[in-house]
Parts: C-alpha cells; sequence; structure tokens
C-alpha cells in the first residue's frame, strides 16, 4: 500500500474511506475523548476520529468498557466534536445501548448524530449485528463494523483472547465480515486477530478494514491516545507501539511545580501583578500618616 496523497485539508467523509481503499491509500485513526486531544489529533491530519467506549478505563477509571453510558459517552463526543474540522468522527455505542430493541437502538444511533455531532457510530458483532446495522444504515447513519477481539463481550469470550485461531473461528470472522459489509457498514475494525486472517478479510471486502492488533495489511490502523502516548497504568498489549512517554513528562512537571511551591521558587515576581505606580504611592503616603499618627 502507498501512503496517502490526497489534500491533507480535504474533509473525510465515509465515501473519502471508500476511496482511499480503492487507491490502496493507508487510513489513519487514533480515538480521542476531550478537546484538546481532539484538536491534536485532528490537526495532526489523522483520517478517522473514534470516541471510543475505551474511555470508560483511560478517562473514568473503570475496570473495562461495560460500565460506560450513553450520557458519558455524549458527553465525551459533543468535546470531541468542538475539536475536529477535518476528520470522519465515529462514535462507540456503549453496552446495552444497541442490545435490546432495534427501535431503540436506532433511537440512541441517533442521538450520536444529531446531539453529539457525530457522523458515524461503532458497534460490536458481526452475523448478529447484520440487520441492526442495516437499520441504522438505512436511517441515513453510517456505521462501522467491529469484529474479532471485541471488549464488550470480554465476559462471554473469557478474557481479552486472541480471536479467529481456528479454522471454523477464520470462517466466521469471514462470515462476519461479509455479513456486515452487506448490511451497508462504511468500514470494519479487525481487533486482536492473526495477521493472516485480518489479510483475507482485507482483501475479500470492498470497505476498509482499520486494524488493531490485526497486522499491517489492513486498509488503516487505530490505536488508543492514551497506548499511544503513555498515558495509561497498565502494561501495554503486544501490539501497542508507545511514541512518547507523556506520562513521566505530566508527572515530572508535577513534581517540580510542588517543590517550587514549597520552596517559595513560585512564583516569582515576574509571574506576580503589581500596582499602578499612583495607586503604590498613595497606599505609601496613607501608610506614612498612620503611623505618624500612632507616633
Amino acid at each position: 500500500m502507498s501512503i496517502t496523497t490526497g489534500d491533507f485539508r480535504a474533509k473525510i467523509t465515509a465515501s473519502t474511506l471508500l476511496e482511499r481503499k480503492q487507491r490502496q491509500e493507508i487510513i489513519t485513526c487514533l480515538t480521542a475523548y476531550d478537546y484538546a486531544g481532539a484538536r491534536l489529533v485532528d490537526e495532526a491530519g489523522i483520517d478517522i476520529v473514534l470516541v471510543g467506549d475505551s474511555l470508560a478505563q483511560v478517562m473514568l477509571g473503570y475496570e473495562n468498557t461495560l460500565p460506560v453510558t450513553m450520557h458519558e459517552m455524549l458527553h465525551h463526543t459533543r468535546a470531541v466534536r468542538r475539536g475536529v474540522k477535518r476528520a470522519f468522527l465515529v462514535a462507540d455505542m456503549p453496552f446495552a445501548s444497541y442490545h435490546v430493541s432495534q427501535r431503540e437502538s436506532l433511537r440512541n444511533a441517533a442521538r450520536f448524530i444529531k446531539d453529539a455531532g457525530a457522523e458515524a457510530v461503532k458497534i460490536e458483532g458481526g452475523e448478529k449485528r447484520a440487520r441492526l446495522v442495516q437499520r441504522i444504515v438505512e436511517a441515513e447513519i453510517p456505521v462501522v463494523g467491529h469484529i474479532g477481539l471485541t471488549p464488550q463481550s470480554v465476559h462471554a469470550m473469557g478474557g481479552y483472547k486472541v480471536q479467529g485461531k481456528t479454522l471454523a473461528a477464520v470462517e466466521q470472522l469471514m462470515h462476519d465480515a461479509i455479513a456486515l459489509e452487506r448490511a451497508g457498514a462504511c468500514c470494519i475494525v479487525l481487533e486482536g486477530i492473526p495477521r493472516e486472517v485480518a489479510s483475507m478479510i482485507t482483501h475479500e471486502l470492498e470497505i476498509p478494514t482499520i486494524g488493531i492488533g490485526a497486522g499491517p495489511e489492513c486498509d488503516g490502523q487505530v490505536l488508543v491516545y492514551h497506548d499511544l502516548l503513555g498515558l495509561t497504568f497498565a502494561p501495554p498489549a503486544k501490539f501497542v507501539r508507545q511514541y512518547a512517554d507523556v506520562g513521566t513528562v505530566i508527572s515530572n512537571a508535577l513534581t517540580a511545580f510542588k517543590n517550587d511551591v514549597k520552596s517559595g521558587a513560585y512564583p516569582a515576581d515576574a509571574e506576580s501583578y503589581h500596582l499602578p505606580k499612583e495607586t503604590l504611592s498613595a497606599l505609601q503616603t496613607i501608610a506614612e500618616r498612620k503611623h505618624a499618627v500612632q507616633l
């Protein structure tokens, strides 16, 4: 695959992503959860900004993605929307927001578009979600699929385990991918599956695949913002490449601030405001008069 050669400033849409696949241009994707992070990701020229339900862990301190609510996801999506101008903005539908009825699921999907400004929603699951994906797409809402290691199924899977290791599992993943494409998904995230399987799926589909722990043959790659920057408190997964140790930079800065405050080095005179000379002179005159009276 070649590197991206399109207009850096052009707005990314679902159609853009399909064109990238057809031209064999790599797609980039990162998560973002707030205004500042979203601006940095967008201004770096990343193609897709995903408000991932991973915010449950990296922003809210939950043990996994399951507890995060619609209210929390919408809140963070709104913040990210205000920081994104160019990238295609996708929001994760949280656990239990699309598992009950199609009517309620469609309503929740629409809230991400109408109330929070997302341009697509992401749903975990393959064949069993195909009809729902079709219904949401029929409502003019782009859908990103997600198969392989699906974190919302952590209990059903018995933990965060690589998927697609047997012939039967590989066949099911292929069925899942094709079902999502036929249902109208605009692209599919492939997570935690063998490189060879991801390559097969990518070559089979006409829509783009976005890999995370799925090898380099996918049409694009995604990482969690905090993982990339070293802002997590747990050992990273095998597929994570840490591009900076921002956590250590922040920790050192916080310690330096504490030490400067305790020693009196902060704030310095240059970091303090001063009275105008006229006001200061008047106060000194008043103080001198009071002192004279006391004498």
